[in-house]
């Protein structure tokens, strides 16, 4: 079951630009780009940046061996299970399978405990 949360009462978010710009960020070439922040093992956390004119396949659907865990930042994510807003916490179970999509200029930060699975 999927688990959503709006954070925006009690949690201030305020994205430093610059710091955010000197991030090494892999470019996939359809709007949207990574930056991986920690890794060990399977487990990731990455920041997704999705531009307002990308691809709307930017995305391929995959699955999240372990679940996936992400906040939106900035713009919104668009998937089988909804719509998150900025300063959403969404929970994806182990097994979930999903095709994302940004809503205008999206920033999101997403912890893989186990990979992902295309």
């Amino acid at each position: 079951m999927t688990f959503r949360v709006n954070l925006t009462s009690w949690l201030g978010l305020e994205l430093d630009d610059d710091a955010l710009a000197a991030l090494t960020w892999k470019d996939f070439g359809n709007g949207s780009s990574m930056a991986k922040l920690h890794r060990d093992g399977d487990t990731g956390l990455v920041l997704y940046r999705i531009a307002a004119d990308a691809d709307t396949d930017s995305f391929e659907p995959h699955e999240h061996v372990e679940g996936e865990m992400y906040l939106v930042l900035r713009g919104a994510i668009e998937d089988e299970t909804g719509r998150s807003e900025r300063g959403e916490l969404v929970y994806l179970p182990p097994g979930s399978k999903h095709c994302p999509r940004g809503a205008g200029e999206t920033l999101v930060l997403v912890l893989w405990p186990g990979g992902v699975r295309v």
